[in-house]
C-alpha cells in the first residue's frame, strides 16, 4: 500500500491524509507515483490534458508510462494537485487510424495535449458507417397511399462493424479503448467530462457519461454510486469501465441502478459484466 503524505488546501488550510493510487505495469507490478513532499499542492481552475497526466517509471522493469496525476478534493470544494517528484509531460504524438502512436517524453515546458485528444482520437478510428441505419429514398407514388403516414419499410438495419481495440500499456490507453468503444456504439463528440470522478477519467458525448478507471484495484460500490448520481444531475445515462475488474456489492448495485459495466481486458476490448452492459451493445446509442 502506499505511503500516505499530508497535504494542505491552500484555500480552507484544512489539513488531509493523502495516498497515492497504483496503477498496473505491463509487467505485472504496481506502479505509484512519487509523490513530493515538499512541494505545496495547487489548487485545479482550469484542466489541460498534458496537466492531467504524469510519466511515471515502473522500479521493477524500468519502464516509463503515463498515469493520471494525483488528486484529492477538498471538503471546501478546492480540487488539489498534488505534487510528483520528477514529472515530466508528454509531448502530443501523431494519431494513426486504428492505434494510438507512441508518446515522446520532454519537460514542463514544451508543447501540451490539447483537450481535444480523446476526441480527436475516436474520430479517426471508427468509421461512421458502423452506426448509421440504411435509409431507402421514400417513392414519389407510394403503394398504399391509403396509409400515408406509416410507408412501409422493410429495410434491415446495418450491423456494426467488428470492434478494432487498441492494445492497453497505460492508463491513456484504457482512456482510448474506452472512447472507442463508445464510438463504436454511436456515441459522437466524444470529450472529457466537465467534472472529474472520484477515481479514473471521465468521458462524456450526447447523452451519456462515462467512467474510466485504470487502476489495480476493483471498482467500488461508491464508485459507482457517485457515477451515477453525477450522471442523473446530468440528465444522462452512464456506464462504468474497470481495468481490474468491480467488487460483489458494486456489481449488484449497479444491476438495480441499471448501470452499464464493463472490464477492459488488455487486448483493449470492453467486456460486459452485468445485463445492462449486454443490453447497451445490442441497442447501441
Amino acid at each position: 500500500m502506499a505511503e500516505s503524505v499530508p497535504v494542505r488546501c491552500p484555500a480552507c488550510r484544512r489539513e488531509h491524509l493523502y495516498a497515492a493510487l497504483s496503477y498496473p505495469c505491463v509487467c505485472g507490478a504496481p506502479v505509484t507515483p512519487p509523490l513530493d513532499r515538499l512541494a505545496e499542492p495547487a489548487a485545479v481552475t482550469h484542466r489541460t490534458w498534458d496537466e492531467d497526466w504524469v510519466t511515471v517509471r515502473c522500479s521493477a522493469c524500468g519502464r516509463e508510462d503515463q498515469w493520471p496525476a494525483p488528486e484529492l478534493g477538498c471538503s471546501c470544494g478546492t480540487e488539489l494537485r498534488i505534487p510528483v517528484r520528477g514529472v515530466r509531460r508528454p509531448l502530443r504524438a501523431p494519431l494513426t487510424p486504428g492505434g494510438v502512436a507512441e508518446a515522446t517524453h520532454d519537460t514542463d515546458e514544451d508543447t501540451a495535449f490539447e483537450d481535444t485528444a480523446v476526441e480527436d482520437t475516436a474520430v479517426v478510428a471508427v468509421p461512421d458507417t458502423g452506426t448509421q441505419r440504411a435509409r431507402t429514398p421514400e417513392p414519389e407514388h407510394p403503394e398504399h397511399p391509403e396509409h400515408p403516414e406509416h410507408p412501409h419499410d422493410d429495410t434491415p438495419p446495418v450491423p456494426r462493424p467488428a470492434f478494432q481495440p487498441v492494445t492497453i500499456r497505460t492508463a491513456r490507453d484504457a482512456v482510448t479503448a474506452a472512447a472507442l468503444y463508445l464510438r463504436w456504439l454511436g456515441y459522437r463528440d466524444i470529450r472529457r467530462a466537465d467534472q472529474r470522478p472520484p477515481t479514473g477519467i471521465g468521458l462524456a458525448a450526447r447523452g451519456i457519461l462515462a467512467q474510466v478507471d485504470p487502476t489495480v484495484r476493483p471498482a467500488s460500490l461508491r464508485d459507482v454510486e457517485c457515477l451515477w448520481l453525477t450522471a442523473m444531475t446530468e440528465s444522462a445515462e452512464c456506464v462504468y469501465f474497470s481495468l481490474s475488474g468491480f467488487a460483489d456489492d458494486a456489481r449488484s448495485r449497479a444491476d438495480t441502478l441499471g448501470v452499464p459495466l464493463f472490464v477492459l481486458d488488455l487486448t483493449g476490448t470492453p467486456q460486459p459484466v452485468n445485463s445492462p452492459a449486454d443490453e447497451l451493445i445490442a441497442a447501441g446509442a
